[in-house]
């Protein structure tokens, strides 16, 4: 199969190349296509892919692409990990709402939809290519926010599922913690991008979500960035995003006093590229595993054999909601396990969803819907009324001035802001 990977000039794509070296067997690859507007930073990963491939003696050829239609021609399947605007964007995503008093992230809250602005025209245009190029491939996003642009590409007609690492990390760190091989575990995973919480956790089909909480609840809690208590009480593990719905206040005070992650990711990316540049170097860097996306390689595997494999396995994606959570709208996108085969992903029934949890992901939910209808559509009230339907903002005068700043911000991203 050729593979492409439109920003594969990103410093994450030696983490795919990795994982494509390590699982040959399981998904072989006879090109892999690594497409970025960047030379310069397109060479210094490409060069380091191939050296890459050649120390794990990987046959595959990596080829680079500045242009999508040429970089996707014939390929089995399309990864999309793009960022629009570059660690720029996301700098002001996540400083600009601060300013208001909410909380700055790139995936959440004002931050996330500035990003969707920017994002989802430009991930359309791309599909487009595919669909004129590699009519049958599949297109794989992890570019965030994830389900918004999943959604996008659905409602176009495309061949999408959506990826994301939270739950892939969640279940390889219960197995660490249980003392249990990765492939026992299986998740009760429910929710949106972004937004869930694994209600169960099973080993070989036992449960086993009191006892880990009864004895790691502390460690669970550090890692999701969340009290004790709360994980405790609630009596599941939250994703780590969760925080900033339950503890924002406190969020917010503690990103006004550190630099933006987007001033760290920037510094580690520039770290990374001089090791790229290195001709000796042929191994991922240590580095990278501080630069997020953990695992991300091995769901990228593991969903890309599954489609073309037709293997009928059980993994956690972004798809459409269907039936599966009765208080969403059907063309919905969620996040949770599903049977994966050479038609998609068929998600699997999900037990009754709890009050606690089904508001917010109802609200969110909402929100995404208007916030598509903003990206696909522009003008400033459609971006108002996503930032009043999101929980973490919610309030007429808060909306309005956050949606004027955000459209000035990202105005050169905006064709229909100029």
């Amino acid at each position: 199969m050729k593979l492409a990977v439109v920003g594969g000039g990103s410093t994450y794509t030696p983490e795919l190349i990795d994982g494509f070296a390590r699982l040959r067997e399981e998904l072989p690859l006879s090109e892999i296509a690594l497409v970025d507007p960047d030379a310069h930073r397109l060479s210094l990963v490409a060069g380091m892919a191939r050296r890459m491939l050649a120390r794990a003696g990987h046959p595959a050829a990596v080829t680079e692409h500045a242009e999508v239609g040429p970089g996707v021609e014939g390929a089995g399947a399309v990864l999309l990990q793009l960022r629009v605007g570059g660690q720029a964007a996301r700098n002001v995503d996540e400083t600009l709402p601060l300013e208001c008093g909410c909380v700055g992230q790139e995936t959440t809250g004002a931050g996330g939809l500035a990003k969707a602005l920017r994002t989802v025209p430009v991930v359309l245009e791309i599909a487009e290519e595919v669909r004129r190029r590699a009519p049958g491939a599949w297109i794989v996003d992890f570019t965030n926010p994830v389900g918004i642009v999943t959604r996008a590409l659905l409602d176009e007609g495309h061949r999408a599922i959506g990826l994301c690492n939270v739950a892939i990390g969640m279940q390889r760190r219960f197995a660490a913690l249980l003392d249990v091989p990765w492939q026992s575990i299986g998740l009760g995973h429910v929710g949106l991008n972004h937004l869930t919480w694994e209600r169960s956790v099973t080993v070989d089909g036992r449960e086993v979500l009191p006892a880990l909480l009864e004895e790691h609840a502390a460690s669970i809690a550090a890692e999701v960035g969340l009290p004790e208590w709360i994980v405790r009480d609630l009596g599941v593990v939250p994703s780590y995003y969760l925080r900033y719905f339950y503890e924002h206040d406190n969020v917010v005070e503690e990103q006004r006093v550190k630099p933006s992650r987007a001033a760290e990711v920037a510094a580690m990316e520039q770290t990374l590229l001089d090791v790229y540049a290195d001709p000796a170097s042929d191994t991922k860097p240590e580095l990278l595993a501080k630069r997020g996306g953990a695992y991300y390689s091995e769901a990228a595997v593991a969903l890309i054999a599954s489609l073309a494999g037709d293997r009928g396995d059980v993994q956690v994606v972004n798809a459409r909601n269907g039936a599966t959570l009765p208080f969403l709208p059907p063309e919905a996108v969620i996040e949770v396990p599903a049977v994966i085969g050479a038609s998609g992903a068929a998600p699997l029934p999900v037990p009754a969803v709890e009050p606690l949890y089904r508001g917010l992901i109802a609200n969110v939910s909402a929100y995404e819907e208007l916030a598509l209808d903003a990206a696909r559509n522009g003008g400033e009230r459609r971006v108002r009324d996503a930032l009043l339907a999101h929980p973490l903002i919610g309030q007429s005068d808060l909306a309005t001035g956050l949606a004027a700043r955000l459209i000035a911000a990202n105005r050169a991203h905006l064709p229909w802001a100029v």
